[in-house]
């Protein structure tokens, strides 16, 4: 991978995914916010509604993650099931990268751990 890439994929944000449909097995493109921590990949997202983009990648993880600058990277999705760990990165995806105040991410924390769609993904070699 490229100096470029890599440091484009270490710095998360605004990307675009593209998964295969579960149904019609076709490519779907959705716009996601990305996240890094320690050097481990996350696609979070707020409560309130569900994804298809989440319903892909259980049925085929396999995705391509679409950077800015026009480098597109294959991944794999894991989806994030145990509790305390959803809690700690989405804690982390609040006040790091969307700018909330601690104690108004604790306020609400529970409700993302619960309702919310994360997955943790790896760069993978076509």
């Amino acid at each position: 991978m490229d100096e470029t890439t890599n440091t484009s994929l270490h710095k998360g944000g605004g990307a675009a995914i593209t998964t295969t449909g579960r149904k019609s097995g076709q490519p779907r493109r959705t716009e996601i916010y990305f996240h890094q921590f320690d050097g481990e990949f996350f696609i979070g997202g707020r409560p309130g509604f569900k994804r298809d983009w989440l319903a892909n990648l259980l049925a085929n993880p396999r995705f391509t993650l679409h950077l800015s600058g026009g480098t597109d990277v294959a991944a794999e999705a894991q989806p994030v099931y145990d509790s305390e760990e959803r809690r700690r990165l989405f804690l982390r995806m609040m006040t790091e990268n969307w700018g909330s105040e601690p104690d108004r991410a604790a306020a609400v924390v529970d409700k993302f751990v619960e309702t919310s769609p994360l997955v943790s993904f790896t760069v993978v070699d076509r």
